[in-house]
């Protein structure tokens, strides 16, 4: 049977992949991260910060616009020593903004 027939679930897929198996831990960490600091951001800016990747001791955060970026550049510092308290080895967040869908058009 040709393996491009075959169908294999996505756990499957990652328990046969170390590379997909770590990609997966990495956005779980990286989710538990932002339910972690989401009680430290206003909650009108709760739904323009979404959980990024993971890049060493680096954590992006991806933000819906500029004036989200503004403020989350205040509260870096204790977002980072709540992470650090909570056991996560973090050196920085890093903040970068999304392009919004309607200007790509």
């Amino acid at each position: 049977m040709d393996r491009r027939s075959q169908s294999v679930t996505l756990q499957q897929a990652t328990e046969a992949s170390p590379t997909l198996a770590r990609l997966v831990e990495l956005g779980r960490d990286s989710v538990a991260r932002l339910q972690s600091i989401m009680p430290l951001i206003p909650q009108a800016l709760r739904p323009a910060v979404k959980a990024g990747p993971i890049e060493g001791s680096t954590w992006c955060l991806l933000l819906d616009n500029n004036a989200t970026a503004a403020k989350m550049r205040q509260l870096l510092p204790s977002l980072e020593a709540h992470l650090r308290v909570k056991g996560w080895e973090i050196a920085a967040i890093r903040l970068k903004v999304q392009e919004s869908r309607a200007r790509r058009i």
